[in-house]
């Protein structure tokens, strides 16, 4: 009775892995089926140890088992057995992956780095900044002295119509007709849509 048990519990031998690739190299699905048990163990341990995530190590695990299928025609027997064939496949699938995730990672990083730190070009702002300056003069050069002195009074220094008209020595009604127009060719030599 005893024997019985030992027969049942032996395990079953390990298949001849280089018969079984070549029926996988010939599309049989049964022979890749025997395969996958044979080599997803050692497969899953190894890409494991490499990516320390287990969601990725099992996606990476997959990719490696549709690569070796896919790939069972280029297996050469005569170049070395399969289970060393099939792990470096999986260690190359997960040092592939291991770059890509921090590559994906420096990417990211960059681009928060690039979006906080976006380098201010004082000099340009400054020339731009000059050339407006310039357009201005030479804009309210076009403008009468009443016009011109009216603007400078009440956009540089701030005051209200009443008192450029009282600075000015002139009317209220004038100095705002004489500011409304100066506003109007100001904004016809500066280009400015109304």
């Amino acid at each position: 009775m005893s024997s019985v048990v030992f027969l049942r519990g032996r395990p079953e031998p390990p298949p001849d892995l280089k018969a079984v690739m070549e029926r996988v190299s010939r599309g049989d699905h049964q022979a890749f089926a025997r395969l996958y048990d044979a080599v997803a163990g050692p497969v899953f341990g190894l890409v494991r140890r490499v990516l320390r995530d287990e969601a990725q190590s099992e996606e990476v695990m997959q990719d490696v088992m549709l690569q070796v299928w896919r790939g069972a025609a280029q297996y050469d027997p005569a170049r070395g057995d399969v289970m060393p064939w099939v792990m470096t496949i999986a260690h190359r699938r997960a040092v592939d992956r291991v770059r890509y995730c921090r590559a994906s990672a420096d990417r990211d990083r960059a681009a928060v780095a690039g979006a906080q730190d976006t380098p201010f070009d004082d000099v340009a702002e400054r020339a731009e900044t000059n050339l407006d300056h310039q357009q201005v003069r030479h804009c309210l050069r076009g403008l009468t002295d009443l016009q011109r002195e009216s603007v400078l009074l009440a956009y540089y220094q701030g005051l209200s119509y009443r008192e450029v008209a009282e600075r000015l020595h002139a009317p209220l009604g004038t100095v705002k007709t004489r500011m409304r127009d100066a506003l109007i060719r100001l904004r016809d030599c500066l280009g400015v849509g109304s």
